[in-house]
């Protein structure tokens, strides 16, 4: 099981690397060779290396064990003292649904069904939240799953910041330096994520109030948000640097995790 977790950490921490190159490209006036900065985007590019193929069911394996690992968090609980509390083993059941879907959408990307490709959480962003607005009280709904999403980059941050991760990490394993660069990377990478869930949360309450489901974005289409405002290359840059950060400090979880 330890194997499968620390797979998933490196699985997600390239994702995460590839969306923040793509952004960069994006921030800076490159057309990033027509791939978009989310996960769609970063298999995009991942596919066109060499081997590519092999290492995208090599990811989406990975992201299984990930998976399976959350699983069985839920069911025999997490390590550490509070890990058989009711709260985080409802967690670990809501990242085990989350990582069953990722890793479905990146095998079924490494089977031939692009579907899953560039563009596609702008696209089923769009799709859903018309869905949902043309449901009973749709635009409460979709205002409410805003402000959730608001609050969980809000806490996504805060708690990056507060450094609450060093207790998922085994830092007595760590030389001095190695703590420096950990936390550096642990407060920013998670600090970016929240950022851009923040924004996102954002958008879906201007869609929801609006009644325009086109508000609403995906992961491109926020990020590339950050790049029409005042500075937004600098801006933009300045997100993407973070997501990479928050992609290395993913190996770090890879390499450190108490499991």
């Amino acid at each position: 099981m330890a194997v499968a977790a620390r797979a998933g950490f490196a699985a997600r921490g390239l994702i995460y690397v590839l969306v923040a190159v793509i952004a960069l490209q994006i921030a800076f006036g490159g057309d990033s060779g027509g791939s978009q900065a989310d996960r769609g985007g970063a298999l995009g590019q991942l596919a066109r290396q060499p081997f590519g193929a092999a290492m995208l069911w090599v990811v989406g394996i990975a992201l299984a064990g990930m998976a399976v690992w959350r699983l069985s968090e839920a069911v025999f609980g997490a390590a550490g003292p509070d890990g058989s509390k009711l709260s985080r083993r409802a967690s670990a059941l809501y990242r085990f649904a989350f990582y069953c879907f990722v890793s479905y959408s990146v095998l079924a990307y490494a089977a031939g069904d692009r579907g899953s490709g560039s563009g596609a959480s702008d696209r089923n962003t769009d799709d859903v939240t018309a869905r949902v607005l043309e449901w009973p009280g749709g635009q409460w709904i979709l205002g409410l799953a805003g402000v959730s999403v608001v609050i969980a980059g809000v806490w996504i941050a805060v708690r990056a910041v507060r450094r609450t991760f060093r207790e998922h990490l085994r830092m007595h394993a760590m030389s001095a330096r190695t703590r420096t660069v950990v936390e550096a990377v642990g407060v920013t990478g998670g600090t970016a994520r929240g950022v851009v869930f923040v924004a996102a949360g954002v958008f879906a309450l201007i869609a929801a109030v609006q009644h325009q489901p086109g508000k609403a974005r995906g992961m491109d289409d926020t990020l590339r948000a950050f790049r029409d405002l005042p500075a937004g290359p600098w801006l933009l840059a300045l997100v993407a640097l973070g997501l990479a950060a928050f992609g290395v400090f993913s190996w770090c979880n890879a390499r450190w995790r108490k499991l």
